[in-house]
């Protein structure tokens, strides 16, 4: 054992206990042991490129080029993206996809290009290939958005799973995003990123990396276009990201470039071109539409590791209604089970735990249970035997159960990468909605393992059904999430199919928003803790996963009551609004805070709760047409330069620009605001973008600006939906879309549009239908009219 793993382990004795700490010193050298025997050793390998262009056969939406040492597919679909793959590889089975591959563009054909090479011509790009294989694409008018240099393979001499790099140059003026949650920010600098979902196993901030959702999903934003490149490999591997820069003339600009190294997989590759939106709802008809989170998961969301029981909750709960704070859900976490053991109850603190659910629900408060795959390894446990019986575990390459360490203890873990265990754990959803659950929170999902030194996962020897294909963890590492939130959605969707499921979890992969949403895991509680959690949201946003946020407070230490209450601030607008803390770390009610920060906590609950309606409506339009709810500056216009580097501002939807207070100290802060006019929404006072102003950041609320010809449905005081609209600028118009709460079923509501416009001194509201215009069925409320 090495000096650092030695220390490591004294730690883990120390921190969780001996009997636990013992376990994952074992478990540790298991899982070493397992991989030197189950692992194929890595010995001599020779490298491999394309070689020289040999022959080529065209075929649907593309073709296939063929050169010396590999082959390479090239398919348009008809949804506008793009894909390529190597060595044969096609766009299935994927388990990014959602459904089939979409068909080949007709239009789109194999034509030889000049020196040798060959192109395709769609109608939103021309993609070049070289002679050596070289992959370029290009805009319709033949600009350069980013080249695929010809890939590398190192191949085993005596056979065996080939690494691989993949060198691209994007243009000078382009900036990176994505790569699913980062904590360094949204724009990703000059770095190396990890493709690894891993579990810190403390608290994390922005110069820790990987985090618990990891994607090689980049969206690239240049002034030609935006783009989105998806490395459809599910495997270990590095992103190397190097920003370009302009020079004094177009002949010294420097590109830009993206280095991929990954450990194994194929090598093939899905790109979307356009404006972000158009991006983005390409993105969702390839990977899915997100998942509709019901209507009460939008509102404000309690959670404490270690809950001490029933009473602690009515306490809580109690504590709202006296403060008149709205509350829409309470979380449980692994302190309601049984020895912490999944899908069970301690009786002797929750009794009688559906009569709990029933009264809160009759307060329109429901429960959440957090859920975690671990499953205790004990014989006359109800779940480790039906999951024997059902051969639902993952084992090792002897045929062995593969035992790690979690909160119950020695644990196995179930393989959701085998569709019949999908649905045995999907039946299990049954016992938490008899015990009046609503929704779940799937937590230590990448999934963990405890051990005191290395890698504290599985074993990457450990064997999977891969959906029949099988193979190892090295592959179903990064999607072991992805198939546990759709094992728990199918089943729900067949136990309770007159209700929307409510699921959220701490890791997962390209296509999760099917699903359902995430939050950022366990970030540190400073300010600069506050910051990553912005960064983390908005990068999950652009990688398609629309629901997300942040803990209230930060997961560790007792946040002063300005950090509380600047976290508070920015979380409720975010669409998952969540307080929740470490078991040790401080209590995280508003009221604990002080008098001041209970009343602010207050104004910004009851500012969410009017909102609600805005919240909804931004939900359903992310589910037909994949745009995020939280998104950067840059989104309308990705060709003002200075909107790509402003990362402690967003827009939330169309209407409203959000800028958080991240530092201490600060009762003012700088906003650049994007093209337009723009609205302090407490003030009234007018902006005209593009520029950067200076406005008021009182520690009672942060600014929230809306943009000139706005309508935002909110919550009026009745109770019924209204219409806050703010005046378009003189001889401008404006509009926006309205979708009414249809309950938390699957009713298909009418997507209501707007327009709003001045005659004369007035400004005029209307509804469009298809039956021409006519007055809002809603109270209109007019702001921004300076008075008038």
């Amino acid at each position: 054992m090495e000096g650092r793993d030695l220390v490591r382990s004294v730690k883990a004795v120390g921190s969780a206990g001996v009997a636990q700490g013992l376990r994952t010193v074992r478990a540790a050298w298991r899982r070493r042991r397992a991989d030197a025997a189950g692992l194929p050793r890595r010995g001599a390998e020779r490298a491999r490129v394309p070689g020289p262009v040999r022959d080529v056969e065209p075929g649907p939406g593309g073709g296939v080029v063929r050169f010396a040492r590999s082959e390479l597919r090239i398919l348009v679909a008809v949804n506008g993206a793009l894909f390529w793959g190597w060595d044969g590889a096609g766009p299935e089975p994927s388990y990014a996809l959602a459904g089939r591959c979409p068909e080949p563009d007709p239009r789109a054909s194999l034509e030889p290009d000049t020196e040798g090479g060959w192109r395709v011509v769609a109608e939103r790009v021309t993609v070049v290939v070289s002679r050596q294989g070289a992959v370029e694409v290009l805009t319709p008018g033949g600009v350069s958005l980013r080249r695929e240099l010809p890939p590398r393979w190192w191949e085993p001499v005596g056979g065996g799973t080939s690494r691989w790099t993949q060198r691209s140059e994007v243009a000078a003026d382009a900036r990176f995003f994505g790569l699913g949650g980062r904590a360094s920010g949204p724009r990703l600098r000059d770095g190396t990123y990890r493709l690894w979902n891993t579990d810190p196993g403390r608290a994390f901030g922005p110069g820790d990396d990987p985090s618990p959702i990891t994607m090689p999903v980049q969206l690239v934003v240049a002034d030609a276009a935006t783009h989105l490149v998806f490395q459809d490999t599910s495997w270990d591997g590095t992103v190397t990201l190097r920003e370009g820069a302009e020079g004094a003339g177009s002949g010294h600009d420097r590109a830009g470039t993206s280095e991929l190294r990954m450990d194994g997989g194929p090598l093939r590759c899905w790109m979307m071109v356009g404006t972000p939106a158009r991006v983005l709802h390409t993105w969702a008809t390839l990977t899915g539409a997100p998942a509709l989170p019901p209507s009460w998961a939008l509102g404000h969301h309690h959670a404490r590791g270690g809950l001490g029981g029933e009473q602690e909750v009515r306490r809580i709960v109690a504590g709202y209604q006296e403060h008149d704070l709205p509350l829409d859900a309470v979380h449980l976490g692994i302190g309601h089970f049984d020895g912490h053991q999944v899908f069970t109850v301690d009786e002797e603190r929750f009794p009688k735990l559906p009569a709990l659910a029933e009264d809160l629900r009759r307060d329109g408060i429901r429960l959440v249970s957090i859920v975690g795959p671990a499953v205790r390894a004990e014989p006359g446990d109800t779940v480790y035997d039906n999951g024997s019986a059902e051969d639902a575990f993952v084992r090792d390459a002897s045929g062995q159960l593969v035992r790690g360490v979690a909160w119950p203890g020695d644990s196995v873990f179930p393989d959701f990468t085998h569709a019949r265990v999908r649905a045995w754990w999907g039946r299990l959803y049954e016992e938490r909605l008899g015990q009046g659950f609503a929704g779940f929170w799937h937590d230590m999902d990448e999934p963990t393992s405890f051990t005191a030194f290395g890698e504290s996962t599985l074993p990457r020897s450990a064997r999977h059904g891969l959906e029949g294909r099988g193979g190892d963890h090295r592959e179903a590492h990064n999607v072991y999430a992805l198939s546990m939130a759709q094992a728990a959605y199918e089943g729900l969707r067949e136990l309770a199919p007159e209700e929307r499921p409510f699921i959220f979890s701490r890791s997962g992969w390209a296509g999760m928003q099917r699903y359902g949403g995430a939050w950022s895991g366990d970030v540190a509680t400073g300010w600069p803790g506050l910051r990553a959690s912005l960064s983390l949201v908005m990068g999950l946003g652009l990688c398609g996963v629309p629901y997300s946020g942040t803990d209230v407070g930060g997961f560790d230490g007792s946040p002063s009551p300005e950090l509380y209450l600047r976290r508070f601030q920015l979380a409720a607008c975010l669409p998952l609004f969540r307080t929740h803390a470490s078991p040790r770390a401080g209590r995280r009610e508003p009221w604990e805070f002080g008098a001041d920060v209970l009343a602010h906590a207050r104004v910004a609950l009851v500012e969410r709760r009017r909102l609600r309606p805005y919240f909804v409506t931004l939900a359903h339009l992310a589910r037909l047409t994949g745009a995020p709810c939280v998104r950067p500056l840059w989104w309308g216009a990705p060709e003002e330069r200075a909107l790509r580097d402003c990362e402690d501002a967003f827009l939330l939807g169309d209407c409203l620009l959000v800028a958080p207070v991240l530092d201490p100290g600060q009762d003012r802060r700088a906003v650049r605001l994007p093209r337009g006019r723009w609205y302090d929404t407490v003030t009234e006072q007018a902006y005209e973008g593009p520029c950067q102003v200076l406005v008021d950041a009182p520690l009672s609320r942060i600014p929230v600006l809306a943009r000139a010809g706005a309508v935002v449905p909110v919550r009026g005081d009745d109770g019924g939906l209204e219409l806050e609209v703010w005046a378009p600028a003189r001889g401008g118009t404006g509009g926006g879309l309205v979708v009414r709460d249809a309950g938390d079923g699957w009713a298909e509501p009418e997507v209501e549009r707007y327009v709003t416009r001045w005659e004369g001194r007035r400004v005029i509201v209307e509804r469009e239908g298809e039956d021409g215009v006519s007055e809002s069925p809603h109270p209109v409320r007019v702001r921004g009219l300076d008075g008038r």
